[in-house]
């Protein structure tokens, strides 16, 4: 963020109805999955469970409009980690997330096949089911490869609008129906029926909608959003979650109620539960007719939401790549459409294995045990930031607060945190298979991490990142020869890496690729002739940074790195003159670490209206380069 002026933005781009959309789909959706299986362990207790879940959505988007806010950048839950704990914190919020994605990818092209049946029964029968759903996440991947444009967010917005005027009329129609309240509480029996456990289950399984919320997070370098859009934003939310929630949670029981110990929305309509809701209405044909808008709306809506989650899948490994928390080959990025192809390729392949256990109830577990975890993250990572960064301009801040240690501890977030920590504990102790698979996609998930990583030479909990130039393919651009300038330091290895990947893009024309020209500059003072003879311990510098960049940039095949060593007034006009003298096509350069002081450079720090990730040296090249120059990002806490 920029001067005075940041407070009221959160990013650039598509603004608060794109965002809004995207909130209440999330609900829609939350609705259309899993109202049967909450109710089928809530009991007449599901409006309950309903009533905690959204409490928790609201908790939940508090905390991740503060957090983005704060760092407007993609990532969701594992930026907040980022900022607030390392890296390696950051990785196991990210991956936790991942797995909710492909899970509610699952789920909903699971679920499009069923709703899809009140115009097309054959759609429910074994292999047609399992055809379609394959084509929805088909469908969807497709779509997410050729990229997002604007007008998907115009036609969410329409859409979302449409399934809230549906589920209104549902509301409305469902309590003007005679019904009898006491059919619903009678049947309820704390510890039996529902029992204890399955009443926990339910209410975390009650809380997909707010992947929605890390979607919408997701998007934080992309939307424009002022400081009034985003209160509007969670005071429209709010109302929307909690009437809804409740509202369509009591219709259901009513219409479908519970009955020795059972209801028919957890086991005949499990997979359409809204269709089993709408269905029992009085007359009939109301009943038939909201049936078709039902089964339209939630064809639509469901594609919605696997489309969403595939955004989100998209934009979270490419945050993960461009700080080297994956392989890079991951999170490669189409030459024209810069979009993460290989990712979502693999995402819908195991989106379809998933869907082919044709389980909702293990499906729905899964879902909870990454939710949770990757939720706990995101509220304790906005409960410290508030202590690491408390200085930090906020476009919105959570309340109440209450001044402990120093600082200000929001209510809210802590108690999300405690909500979600314990619903997490909750689903490794009461399903197994939850418990099984989560642990193993987690574990797998560490060892890709660790191993990476060290494979890498770096350690687990620092920063280090890669610009997207690195990961997109380059089809149409050829660079004969690449300037690197080396510091002699450990973010030499990061520079040189990115420039070795860029060299051996081009390396299969059987010319060799690129060459690597690897610079380190001698800054000599003014006082000093630029001839005068250099200190030893500052030649024998040089030497060791230029042969690590020799060894780095020729790891990479077809690369061949050339070194020499300079002397200039300043490290940013040397390597300037010297890409003009060598007629090189790309300078590859890490920037200057930012700073987190204020006051500007006469005390040290950036002032700001300054460029956050931008020093003298780098601006200098980037003005006077006669070539194109890739900036890398450095770390903060690292200085080149």
């Amino acid at each position: 963020m920029k001067g005075a002026g940041a407070q009221d933005r959160l990013v650039r781009g598509v603004g608060e109805p794109a965002l809004f959309a995207i909130g209440l789909s999330a609900i829609g959706a939350s609705l259309y999955l899993v109202l049967g299986v909450v109710a089928g362990d809530a009991l007449g207790l599901t409006p309950v469970v309903f009533l905690v879940a959204g409490l928790f959505f609201v908790l939940t988007m508090l905390t991740y409009v503060e957090g983005n806010a704060l760092h407007p950048e993609r990532g969701g839950a594992s930026t907040l980690a980022r900022y607030a704990f390392d890296e390696l914190w950051s990785f196991i919020a990210g991956w936790a997330i991942l797995l909710d994605y492909l899970i509610v990818v699952a789920l909903g092209a699971f679920a499009v096949p069923t709703y899809l049946s009140v115009f097309w029964d054959v759609t429910e029968a074994g292999a047609v089911e399992m055809v379609v759903a394959g084509a929805v996440i088909a469908y969807v991947a497709f779509s997410n490869v050729r990229g997002v444009s604007p007008t998907r967010y115009v036609y969410g917005l329409r859409l979302a609008v449409v399934s809230l005027v549906l589920f209104i009329v549902i509301l409305v129609v469902g309590l003007a129906q005679p019904f009898d309240v006491f059919v619903i509480t009678d049947s309820i029996d704390i510890g039996s029926s529902p029992p204890f456990d399955d009443l926990i289950f339910a209410t975390v399984i009650a809380t997909v909608a707010c992947t929605g919320i890390e979607a919408a997070s997701g998007l934080a370098a992309d939307l424009r959003v002022g400081r009034r859009g985003l209160r509007r934003v969670v005071i429209t939310g709010t109302a929307a979650v909690l009437v809804l929630f409740v509202g369509i949670s009591l219709v259901a029981l009513a219409e479908v109620p519970v009955r020795d110990g059972a209801t028919a929305l957890g086991s005949t309509f499990v997979e359409a539960p809204l269709l089993g809701v709408v269905g029992a209405l009085d007359p009939p044909w109301l009943g038939e007719g909201l049936g078709y808008a039902v089964g339209a709306v939630g064809v639509l809506v469901l594609i919605g939401a696997v489309d969403r989650q595939m955004l989100g899948i998209g934009r979270l490994v490419y945050a993960l790549g461009t700080n080297r928390q994956i392989p890079s080959i991951l999170s490669r990025l189409d030459a024209r459409r810069s979009t993460p192809y290989v990712t979502i390729v693999l995402a819908a392949v195991i989106a379809l294995g998933l869907t082919l256990t044709a389980d909702v109830e293990l499906l729905a577990g899964i879902f909870a045990f990454g939710a949770m975890l990757a939720f706990t993250i995101a509220h304790v990572s906005v409960i410290v930031l508030r202590y690491r960064e408390p200085d930090r301009p906020r476009a919105f801040r959570i309340s109440p607060s209450v001044r402990v240690g120093g600082g200000d501890l929001p209510l809210p977030a802590v108690l999300g945190a405690l909500m979600a920590g314990a619903g997490w504990v909750s689903v490794i102790v009461v399903h197994e298979g939850a418990r099984v698979v989560g642990g193993i996609w987690m574990a797998a998930g560490l060892a890709l991490y660790v191993i990476y990583r060290r494979s890498s030479g770096k350690p687990l909990r620092r920063r280090f990142t890669i610009p997207e130039a690195a990961l997109r393919e380059r089809e149409d651009v050829e660079y004969g020869s690449i300037l690197v300038p080396v510091f002699g330091t450990e973010l030499d290895d990061d520079i040189v890496g990115t420039a070795g990947r860029l060299a051996a893009d081009h390396a299969e024309d059987g010319e060799g690729g690129a060459v690597l020209e690897a610079l380190f500059v001698f800054e000599m003072p003014m006082s000093l002739p630029l001839d005068a003879r250099v200190p030893p311990e500052r030649l024998e510098r040089g030497k060791r940074a230029l042969a690590r960049a020799k060894e780095v940039g020729e790891e990479y095949e077809g690369v061949e790195v050339a070194t020499v060593m300079v002397r200039g007034r300043g490290a940013g006009a040397a390597i300037v003159g010297e890409a003009q003298r060598r007629g090189v096509e790309l300078i590859v350069l890490a920037a200057e670490p930012p700073s987190r002081m204020r006051g500007g450079a006469i005390l040290g720090g950036v002032g700001s209206n300054r460029d956050r990730s931008a020093g003298e040296v780098t601006r200098y090249v980037i003005e006077k380069a006669p070539c194109e120059v890739v900036l890398t990002a450095a770390p903060a806490g690292a200085a080149p």
